[in-house]
């Protein structure tokens, strides 16, 4: 089944949080994703608040950094949140951010060792199984939760890297793209997943206006960190890869290389644009694979872009 999703933006005003959620139920979106950034707010705290909120909607954490929690506490959470709102929980798990998590002094050696445990600990344990045996990271030999929910949260690896990707496939139930997702990037992750019916959900910043024009031109600033290393396997796979990359080489700032890039990079690089326009990128990104198309409001009135993306609902 496709779904249509809206992301709860990371630095909306608090007392708007609970609003917007209810909103995006209202107005009729399948999915409402949280996210967990440093230096914002925590995202099985937001997830507990926007389900209680909230009757129908499914919510998703877009990630809960590996090294950021014990795995038996971590299972203990998503655990709780899916026995008491149930079939409506989806867990994203990921690296984080390498920097933030370095911050934080929770970057390991191996990145991909320590999610690859990790995935397979919290997945365990959420199937009410007594931990795996001791890892390089994770150790929860034997440890069970008795609280457990009659069925287990999907867990979905937020990561973008090739290998990543690999180990998403061997031990999740999917992925999640950050944006960037064009239908490219999604149909060469999947390749790379060689999963069978794995749950795959997009990001994507959005802007909806009666004039393409005019929403491409609004949804520009979410584009100003396109081009920097990490995020260099969303693009690989666009045929102005090189010269969006020589782009921003020449830009003396981020903000002036999205200002200056081609209304056609724009295009692709966003869902933004007439109602139809978006409806047509949603859709290619279903074909390409996707179950889940998330928006991701950049206009600076959240409440109101939220109104103007739901217009591809209809």
């Amino acid at each position: 089944m496709s779904s249509i999703g809206v992301m709860l933006p990371r630095d909306l005003p608090a007392e708007q949080v609970l609003t917007f959620a209810r909103r995006a139920e209202q107005l009729g979106f399948d999915q409402l994703w949280v996210v967990e950034d440093l230096g914002f707010r925590g995202g099985v705290a937001q997830a507990g608040a926007v389900l209680a909120a909230t009757a129908h909607i499914t919510v998703g954490i877009g990630i809960m950094p590996a090294g950021a929690r014990n795995a038996a506490f971590a299972a203990m959470e998503l655990a709780t949140l899916a026995q008491l709102f149930p079939c409506r929980l989806i867990a994203g798990i990921g690296h984080g951010m390498p920097d933030w998590m370095r911050q934080a002094g929770a970057w390991p050696a191996s990145p991909l060792t320590l999610l690859r445990e990790y995935t397979i600990a919290v997945r365990t344990l959420l199937r009410g199984e007594p931990g795996p045996a001791a890892g390089r990271y994770v150790d929860v030999e034997n440890v069970v939760i008795g609280e457990t929910p009659a069925v287990a949260p999907p867990v979905v690896l937020g990561v973008r890297g090739p290998k990543s990707i690999t180990v998403a496939g061997q031990v999740s139930d999917g992925l999640l793209l950050a944006e960037p997702a064009t239908p490219s990037y999604v149909a060469a992750s999947i390749a790379r997943l060689a999963s069978a019916s794995p749950q795959v959900i997009t990001y994507d910043a959005a802007v909806i206006a009666d004039d393409g024009r005019t929403a491409r031109d609004l949804v520009r600033p979410a584009l100003a960190w396109i081009g920097e290393p990490d995020w260099a396997p969303h693009l690989a796979t666009l045929p102005f890869a090189t010269d969006l990359a020589a782009h921003r080489a020449a830009s003396v700032a981020p903000e002036e290389f999205a200002a200056t890039m081609p209304d056609d990079w724009v295009r692709e690089l966003s869902l933004a644009g007439t109602p139809d326009d978006v409806r047509t990128g949603i859709a290619a990104r279903h074909a390409a694979g996707a179950t889940s198309v998330v928006l991701v409001p950049t206009e600076p009135d959240r409440l109101k872009a939220l109104t103007n993306l739901a217009k591809v609902l209809r």
